[in-house]
């Protein structure tokens, strides 16, 4: 990879990270999109992990005094859960699927009647919320809006929210580097370089991040993170549904037409 094409992710990371240090995940959502778009599949996801766990690792650093463990170690066991399985077949899904499955990912923690609140306390749910979440971080790369859903019944305000749900994300994407990056048959590795700036980037737009969250009500918080998120998810249904019927189309056309 060229030095302007290194320099040119490290911005998009800033960038990327100071969204996620303010929402909490739409940085990972447009980071994800981009790498894909230019790197295979597994490699992205390895970049990727790289830079949110630092991204995550850093926000929870500085939000440590905000952090609730116990939610944090019931989603461990659900990671844990979900690598035993996911480590069985060894599958990695292809980018129109995996695209379809970002941009649908939002909606469908939407879809979840109002009347499920879990409760990130119990060990039970926690579990099945870890498994649940990890499975779909192998299959798109994130699971930030369906894991806001596991702190609905928990009594989080944002900045504990923001803490905790970075602790739980820190430990998704280690288990997602250690899946693409050592478990599948076509495991990725990267350049050494390209890690540095990643996590140079994500902790530069995260400590961006920390001022204005601190200014921010918890209703802007949230009408933002939404309008936002859901940009964002329509862009990718779009864009992974192109990719899926574009190569079908295409051999028509070269055919002599759609019949």
């Amino acid at each position: 990879m060229t030095s302007l094409m290194i320099a040119a992710l490290g911005l998009l990371m800033v960038a990327t990270a100071f969204l996620s240090g303010l929402f909490g995940m739409a940085g990972g959502l447009i980071l994800i999109g981009v790498l894909l778009a230019l790197m295979p599949l597994p490699t992205a996801m390895v970049l990727h992990a790289i830079t949110q766990m630092a991204s995550n690792g850093w926000r929870a650093l500085l939000w440590r005094a905000h952090i609730r463990w116990r939610p944090v170690a019931n989603y461990l066991v659900g990671c844990a859960v979900a690598l035993a399985l996911w480590s069985l077949t060894r599958y990695v899904p292809d980018k129109p699927m995996a695209l379809l499955m970002l941009g649908a990912t939002p909606f469908m923690a939407r879809l979840l009647p109002a009347n499920i609140k879990p409760d990130p306390d119990r060990l039970w749910q926690g579990t099945v919320y870890g498994t649940i979440c990890m499975g779909l971080m192998l299959m798109t790369g994130v699971s930030g809006p369906l894991l806001d859903t596991f702190f609905l019944g928990g009594d989080f305000g944002r900045r504990e929210k923001v803490a905790t749900k970075a602790m739980c994300q820190l430990v998704s994407h280690f288990t997602k580097l250690i899946y693409f990056g050592g478990i599948i048959d076509q495991a990725a590795s990267l350049d050494p370089v390209l890690a540095g700036v990643a996590i140079a980037a994500s902790m530069l737009g995260t400590t961006l991040a920390r001022r204005i969250l601190e200014a921010m009500t918890d209703q802007q918080f949230m009408a933002w993170s939404n309008r936002l998120i859901t940009t964002i998810a329509c862009y990718y249904i779009a864009y992974g549904g192109w990719l899926m019927v574009r190569t079908p189309v295409l051999a028509a056309f070269d055919k002599g037409g759609l019949q």
